[in-house]
């Protein structure tokens, strides 16, 4: 059989397909809806057994949220006086330091990160902002 192309098909034809396509669209959301109830409650009973990390295992879109997901460590992100380029120029003025040293000596300032990865940070931020200057290879100090 051969493929029709869109210019063969008539109007009619396509205001009717996509009648087709929503009335399944509506059918598919209304099955999704009882299923992601169903599961609902037996992670209900899950939890009621004692099971709660088990519910945590369940796949993504399973009647919860997206996002991070659940158990994933996190929690609030603290909260600094200053911004991190406004600390590093304080702890820099006046001295060149390496990244490594840099980002310890900013913590020892006093600001607070969760970050796995600040030394990258740190070395992006000395890189992207005017304010520092690169002595020499791996050393910069405050313009």
């Amino acid at each position: 059989m051969a493929k029709r192309t869109l210019a063969s098909v008539s109007v009619t034809e396509l205001k009717a397909e996509i009648n087709r396509r929503k009335k399944r669209i509506h059918t598919l959301v209304r099955k999704r809806n009882r299923l992601v109830q169903q599961l609902q409650q037996i992670d209900t009973e899950i939890e009621a057994e004692g099971g709660a990390e088990f519910v945590r295992m369940s796949p993504a879109g399973a009647g919860r949220k997206r996002g991070r997901p659940v158990g994933s460590g996190g929690g609030k992100r603290p909260r600094n006086d200053a911004n991190l380029a406004d600390s590093m120029a304080s702890v820099l003025s006046g001295k060149t330091m390496g990244v490594t040293e840099l980002s310890e000596a900013v913590q020892k300032a006093g600001y607070r990160t969760t970050s796995p990865n600040f030394r990258t940070i740190v070395n992006q931020t000395l890189i992207k902002d005017k304010r520092f200057k690169r002595v020499e290879r791996g050393l910069y100090t405050v313009k």
